[in-house]
């Protein structure tokens, strides 16, 4: 199994690029199969997740090319309609192919997805919102098989609760049902606008993007379409955060601020020097500590849950105690029995994990648990004294592109070992 090695106390310097999003590639793929043209998506990461997507896509009868940097989908007119439980174990994003399978083959059998294990996402309001558009829905040997042999028909659909995959996945099924659908209370994510922002360029018919409630004028079929993913905002809090904690001068570029807005936001409140422009980030050498800082996690444009893990590695450098509040998934504080492992102090009450700075971090062997969490280790890695080991890094290689080469471009010292096949 792969392990990073890191050697702590390296400075980094330079200027890091940032890769297309991963969570916005993952639906954008999904979507390539309400159309039989081509759709050509460039720039997307090589990253473990969107390996498995596109083998998700190949068991469905469409194939993916990659020339130039780009991944060119044809879904063509095939009629299978199964996601096994093999190909979709690993990510719970592969329930994304159900909605448009229903939309345009009327049909899916998709397997009960796996993935990190942060907490509970179900599926139900999926499945919910699917049954209201006509879907006959029921769990069949650990999957979900799914029948609308005369199409889907338009309705008011009220998500209980913010769902990212839910509103992507009702809003692909909504763009080839009859009539209008309403979305309420949809996630605001720039993910999911970018998708709606791709679907229309294919030739659906959508008001309201990048707002809660989103209205689709069902269409009778999509064209093929070029779009460029947005920027793994993500990735991009990851490594300002790396700049704050080891950096002597970094600049986080192709990426959008705007959409790191409340990470930016509570660096200033800790004292963070950093400066913006309109598609990077310059983090200059800390001068002081930062103070420390608390936060609760939230749908966006709150704080990402997602930039938790990572914002409390930098708790652990930061003056005073940070507490950090995570109010979207009830088993995220997984990394912290690792950080503690380094020296850290932190103690978690409930949903609020306190964090007491700055503590020295003496380099050992730690074992990531989700991809958030083997990012924070990397981190914690870069400011440790010695030699730290990350275990288990096929987390970390479902959502960040070549992150050591990236780090050591940068200045720091990470070595991949046990090396086995990257992807």
């Amino acid at each position: 199994m792969e392990k990073f090695r890191i050697r702590g106390g390296r400075r980094l310097v330079g200027e890091v690029r940032i890769s297309g999003s991963k969570n916005a590639a993952l639906p954008c793929l999904a979507a390539t199969l309400l159309t039989s043209e081509p759709v050509t998506l460039p720039g997307l990461p090589r990253v473990r997740d969107i390996v498995t997507m596109e083998r998700v896509l190949a068991a469905l009868g469409e194939s993916c090319e990659h020339v130039n940097g780009a991944t060119r989908a044809v879904a063509g007119r095939s009629g299978a309609f199964h996601a096994p439980y093999e190909l979709v174990r690993t990510m719970r994003a592969s329930v994304l192919v159900l909605g448009p399978l229903l939309a345009r083959r009327h049909r899916a059998r998709v397997a009960l997805p796996g993935g990190c294990a942060i907490g509970a996402r179900p599926v139900d309001f999926h499945l919910e919102a699917l049954a209201r558009l006509g879907a006959d829905l029921r769990i069949e040997s650990g999957d979900v098989v799914a029948e609308a042999p005369r199409g889907l028909c338009g309705s008011d659909i009220v998500f209980p609760r913010i769902t990212v995959t839910g509103t992507e996945n009702l809003l692909m099924a909504a763009v080839l049902s009859r009539g209008r659908t309403i979305l309420r209370n949809c996630a605001l994510e720039p993910e999911v606008e970018d998708l709606a922002r791709m679907l229309a360029a294919m030739g659906a018919r959508i008001n309201g993007i990048g707002t809660s409630t989103l209205e689709v004028e069902g269409v009778e079929s999509l064209r093929g379409a070029d779009h460029n993913v947005i920027p793994d905002r993500i990735e991009a809090g990851t490594y300002v955060i790396a700049a704050v904690l080891a950096g002597s001068g970094v600049t986080v570029s192709r990426c959008r601020p705007v959409h790191l807005a409340a990470l930016l936001t509570v660096l200033g409140e800790a004292g963070v020097t950093f400066s913006v422009r309109a598609d990077a980030i310059d983090v200059p050498e800390q001068e002081v500590r930062p103070r420390a800082a608390s936060l609760e996690t939230a749908e966006y444009p709150g704080f990402a849950t997602d930039l938790q893990a990572q914002f409390l590695t930098l708790a652990t450098q930061a003056m005073g105690t940070s507490s950090i509040t995570e109010a979207i998934f009830e088993n995220r504080f997984q990394h912290v029995l690792e950080l503690k492992r380094l020296g850290a102090s932190i103690a978690v009450e409930g949903p609020t994990a306190h964090v007491h700075g700055p503590t020295h971090l003496d380099g050992t062997t730690v074992m990531a648990s989700d991809l958030r969490a083997s990012a924070s280790l990397v981190l914690a890695g870069l400011v440790a004294g010695g030699e730290t080991v990350v275990d288990r890094i096929y987390h970390l290689d479902r959502g960040y592109e070549a992150m050591e080469v990236k780090l050591n471009a940068l200045g720091a010292q990470v070595e991949r070992f046990n090396p086995g096949p990257y992807l």
